[in-house]
């Protein structure tokens, strides 16, 4: 049995993929209806509309459920990481986490939140290019496995493996983690680009330019620049800066069309991890000497800075040779 923790979208869409490789799937959602709907009609109508689930997969609210699980796919809000790991104090079967963010306050990758939450367990990271409504429909899809073990690595990608759901396996971790936490926070600035009409040379300039943020910030952090030109890295940044699919990105266009940011999120039904992660990035830059003006202007623009002026300062800033 492998175990999924989170009832949202992408959690639903990952149950579907352990369904689909052979497995009976438990699914834990805080959202009694959500419970509800995916074991009476097989369906997460909040979540995941219009997708029909696997028999294999039944929803819970019960930890208990999942002590006996091979492996847990771990799908929470990266800032709620730590106290939902809490209930699976004493589990030692390894831990995927799929969530994509930094802790703020200790500033640590969400496998270090793993590792001091539930000790006893293995820790994977599961990343990539991934719009959950795509993945359940079984549209072809490929992500980065990481895991410092490499054995690991490779037996948690063959567990959930299958023709149009492909693991590759790495042994970087925090490569795998800065690239999904960092294309968050670019996919924010490239909303924006789109949503104040400023073309789409802007927006190929901002994915370059924050490919080498992602990378600056990546490298001094241990991560390997292989990684960040992967899957985890380039591949999930160009998705999510080019559609109205990535909630970051949809963030970021109401922003650039006038809306508050504060409005925006109130009015949110999902998470848009982004929002969240753009101060903690900004401080962990500042923290490791790492300049990253494309971060420190979505941080801005966060706290209600206007769009003009904050655009105009970026561009504003002095040339330099490209790096």
């Amino acid at each position: 049995m492998i175990g999924v923790i989170g009832g949202g979208a992408w959690g639903t869409a990952l149950a579907q993929v352990a369904a689909n490789a052979g497995h009976a799937v438990r699914l834990w959602a805080r959202e009694a209806e959500v419970v509800a709907a995916i074991n009476g009609v097989h369906e997460n109508t909040a979540f995941l509309p219009g997708i029909t689930l696997s028999p294999a997969i039944h929803a819970t609210r019960d930890w208990a459920t999942l002590a006996d699980a091979r492996a847990i796919l771990v799908v929470t809000p990266a800032q709620h990481m730590r106290a939902v790991l809490a209930n699976l104090r004493d589990h030692a079967a390894p831990l995927i986490l799929c969530s994509k963010g930094i802790e703020a306050g200790t500033l640590l990758p969400l496998h270090e939140v793993a590792r001091q939450a539930v000790p006893r367990a293995p820790i994977a990271v599961l990343s990539g290019p991934t719009f959950a409504h795509e993945v359940a429909a079984g549209l072809p899809t490929a992500v980065t496995l990481a895991a410092e073990n490499a054995g690991l690595a490779a037996t948690l990608a063959a567990l959930i493996a299958q023709p149009t759901f492909r693991p590759y396996a790495s042994c970087d971790v925090i490569g795998a983690e800065i690239g999904g936490a960092v294309k968050n926070v670019l996919a924010i600035a490239c909303g924006v680009v789109d949503g104040a009409g400023l073309g789409q040379n802007a927006r190929a300039a901002l994915i370059a330019r924050g490919f080498a943020e992602m990378t600056r910030f990546g490298l001094a952090r241990g991560a390997r620049a292989e990684t960040l030109a992967g899957l985890s890295g380039l591949g999930d940044l160009v998705l999510t800066c080019s559609s109205t699919s990535s909630r970051n990105f949809s963030l970021g266009r109401g922003i650039g069309q006038g809306h508050p940011a504060a409005t925006l999120l109130e009015n949110r039904l999902t998470v848009a991890e982004g929002a969240h992660t753009a101060p903690v990035l900004r401080e962990a830059a500042r923290q490791a000497g790492v300049d990253m003006p494309i971060t420190e202007a979505v941080c801005r623009l966060l706290d209600g800075a206007p769009v003009a002026a904050t655009i105009d300062a970026l561009l504003s800033r002095p040339l330099r040779a490209e790096a």
